[in-house]
Formats: C-alpha cells, structure tokens, sequence
C-alpha cells in the first residue's frame, strides 16, 4: 500500500531502509548533514531549503509558494508504487505540514480535517508548519479548510525530535 514516512534527519537511513521507500523529500535551512540514502536515486530526491518559521520577518528565510510548487510537483508525479519518505530537522513541522499537504494533493475527494485527524492519530508530536499549510490551501483551491483542519488538531505535544511515523494513502473505509 503506498505511503507517505515522517521523521526527523537523525532517522532518515533507517526509515528508507525499513519503508523500502523509492522518493525521498529533505526539508532543511542547511544541508550540512543531510545525507541522501544510496537506496535512492538522485532524480526521487527533493530538497527544500528554508527556516521552521510561521511567519516572515526581515532576515528569514521562510517557505515560499515556490518551495511549496515544487513540493507539489514532485508529490504529483510520484509513482506510488513504494513508499515516500518526508523529512526535516526534528520531523515535527516542516515534514508534518508537508506529508499532510501531500495527502491533501493526492487525495482531493478527502476531507482536510479527516487527514489531519489521521495526522494527528499517527503523531502526538506533529505540529504543522502553519505558513506551508496556508500556502498550499491557496495553491490547492481548498478555500482555508487545510488551515482549519491543522488549527483542528491544535498543537502536538513538546518534544526535541518526532518519532518516525506513516500515513497510508488510502482511507479504510469507516465501519
């Protein structure tokens, strides 16, 4: 079943190696440490550079709609066949909002705040970055329900670094 692996740079090896993942999203401000995985090829590796910041102040480098496009874009021509792995410094914000923001963009029929649960049930840590969120609900035509859905979820609980998790692309279906 395809999906979508969160967790932070210090467990990126072993959770592509456990996911057998093939496409591997890096979402950091300095790519110092960042160490693509042999397993995956040069072309399924995105990396995006920017700050974990909300909001944008003089001297900041925060996400942009074009970070954002360019997450899009790489998330939509992912094949599905095996798993994705997302990850930033603690693999609490930026990661998060990006997984959910996938899921939003491969799923269009499904609920924002029913991902955002499913988010929340994977990870009591994930606090979505609020700005990436805002601008992919803008780019994705959601009209603020991915902003509601992440305010939903409220806060995750405080913690250095994220535990690895995963999402399913499919739903089951409610009993």
């Amino acid at each position: 079943m395809p999906s979508i692996h969160v967790c932070p740079l210090t467990r990126v090896a072993e959770t592509v190696e456990a996911s057998a993942a093939s496409h591997l999203v890096t979402i950091l401000y300095d790519f110092t440490h960042a160490v693509r995985p042999p397993s995956i090829d040069p072309e399924r590796h995105l990396r995006l550079g920017f700050q974990d910041i909300a909001d944008t102040a003089a001297g900041s480098e925060p996400p942009t709609a074009e970070h954002i496009d360019r997450l899009l874009r790489f998330v939509t021509a992912w094949e599905m066949e095996r798993p994705m792995v997302i990850h930033c410094y603690a693999g609490i914000s930026r990661s998060t909002a990006a997984a959910f923001i996938s899921l939003c963009a491969l799923r269009p029929e499904q609920d924002e705040a029913a991902i955002a649960a499913r988010l929340r049930a994977s990870s009591e840590m994930a606090t979505p970055n609020r700005l990436m969120v805002g601008l992919a609900d803008r780019m994705l035509g959601r009209k603020g329900r991915m902003i509601e859905a992440i305010a939903g979820i409220g806060r995750g609980i405080d913690a250095f670094e994220g535990r690895p998790f995963s999402l399913p692309l499919i739903v089951p279906a409610a009993s």
